[in-house]
């Protein structure tokens, strides 16, 4: 970034001006951190003061680190209500689009990146393997940092892995496994440490549950976790109830970002009120704190340099946004993101499959009877009113959820654009697509299952037991 005010900043938007006044004020305190000469530090100092001078001009707002201007992400990272957009946040996904959110926008919305074609060729190059098919059929779209990740895995340096679960109920939905099924393709092809985070606490604080449950909860989830195959001398799965106390790095990390987090940018990012629990208003320095390296000592022999890359849903940016926008001010690398789309609802894309409404999703524990009558009742539909209809003008794959469904979980690039083909046309009904998702979950399903049966407590307690990972460091 340039250090002079020549440049026109009228032209930049709101959220690029905001991104530069972040940018500038990490540099002016690292200049200061490296005692750097005084006529360096003062003409950064000012270069500050003009960006801030120009942010305020622009949108009439006081510039506030980690609260975005107010224009691009409102309360809990939706939209205006004047404009009747997406609306976006870690706990609710809603849009009045039957092809479900807009993710160019969202990108826009949240400042991050696309993951276009040149990035996906460059994570061929370094790995050696044909990228995994959520990142050519786009559902991991957007990142943060990944040519970084890139820039040190090409110099032969480490990274991590850090995903997570909130375990609010004992049978997870086969959208959950979207998450898990990617991490693990990134830990087999780039072979890094992973670290997995079950939000037992949150869910203690949001939902009507007791510790005990939350923490049974958690560990149910984590078989499920288990049963994709993760190797556990990789890979290390903890509950915050159970983990908090018992690793000193962990706390220190997460008391580090409460301090430098004010209770104003906590409601400006997520939208909580006055009335809302100081449970729900510390919780996001404990999503934040796997994000530094220091907070897994056993792992990484106390190191606080490895960078962490973390795949998640887009809808989880928000805790992210705000850890990247600490990091600098603890001394630690920020973390850097894969963002995913949202699984769609059975009854549509307007909204994420949830665990909460069991004709919304597909458990994990569903029988191959339950799959079928879901899918037939529910899903919805892209195809016409009537046969006739649909053979002439054929159905709509942008909004039939069995083909979304399909694009997740149905490999062979050819066999999807053939169905692509067949239903646009009108040579496929709707009951034949439901048909070839029905043939192709119940299988999945089935399998999990007889792999969840053979994950016993033993193994459970192994993977979440704090210890040492198959890697040096």
């Amino acid at each position: 970034m340039a250090d002079s005010p020549n440049c026109d900043l009228k032209s930049l938007s709101p959220l690029q001006l905001f991104e530069r006044v972040t940018e500038q004020g990490e540099k002016v305190r690292a200049l200061k951190a490296g005692k750097a000469p005084k006529d360096e530090i003062d003409a950064a100092v000012k270069m500050l003061l003009s960006l801030k001078l120009s942010y305020k001009t622009t949108t009439g707002q006081d510039y506030q680190a980690g609260l975005p201007p107010r224009d691009l992400v409102l309360i809990n990272n939706g939209t205006t209500k004047e404009e009747n957009e997406d609306f976006v946040d870690p706990w609710t996904v809603q849009t009045s689009n039957a092809k479900g959110v807009d993710y160019d926008k969202l990108i826009v919305r949240f400042g991050s990146s696309k993951i276009d074609t040149d990035l996906i060729n460059r994570i061929e190059r370094a790995t050696g393997k044909k990228p995994h098919h959520f990142l050519r059929r786009g559902i991991f779209f957007s990142h943060r940092d990944m040519d970084q990740i890139l820039d040190a895995y090409e110099n032969k340096k480490s990274f991590y892995l850090y995903t997570g679960r909130g375990p609010s109920s004992q049978a997870m939905h086969i959208g959950h496994l979207n998450t898990f099924i990617f991490t693990k393709w990134l830990q087999e092809v780039f072979d890094v440490p992973l670290v997995i985070q079950l939000t037992d606490d949150e869910k203690y604080l949001w939902k009507d549950l007791t510790t005990e449950k939350a923490y049974e909860y958690a560990k149910e989830n984590a078989k499920d976790i288990i049963a994709c195959g993760f190797d556990v001398n990789k890979t290390f799965i903890f509950s915050d109830l159970d983990y908090l106390g018992a690793s000193t790095g962990f706390y220190k990390n997460i008391v580090k970002v409460q301090k430098h987090v004010t209770f104003n940018q906590v409601k400006g990012i997520f939208g909580f009120t006055d009335s809302d629990c100081i449970g729900k208003i510390s919780f996001p320095a404990i999503q934040a704190a796997p994000s530094f390296s220091s907070s897994f000592p056993q792992i990484f022999n106390g190191k606080e340099n490895i960078q962490c890359l973390i795949p998640c849903g887009i809808d989880q940016d928000p805790y992210f946004r705000m850890t990247r926008d600490v990091a600098p001010r603890i001394g630690l690398p920020k973390p850097a993101l894969l963002h995913s789309v949202f699984f769609p609802a059975l009854q549509g894309a307007q909204t994420k499959m949830s665990s909460s409404d069991p004709n919304s999703s597909i458990f994990l524990t569903d029988t191959p009877k339950q799959i079928k009558t879901k899918v037939n009742k529910h899903a919805f539909s892209g195809g016409r009113d009537t046969i006739e209809e649909h053979r002439k003008y054929g159905g709509n794959c942008d909004v039939d959820v069995s083909f979304m469904y399909l694009t997740f979980f149905l490999e062979d690039d050819d066999r999807l654009e053939q169905l692509k083909q067949a239903y646009t046309s009108g040579e496929l009904l709707t009951g034949e697509l439901k048909k070839v998702l029905i043939e192709t979950l119940q299988p999945l399903v089935a399998a999990h299952q007889e792999r969840r049966k053979q994950v016993t407590d033993e193994m459970v307690k192994q993977f979440m037991t704090p210890r040492k990972l198959a890697f040096e460091f």
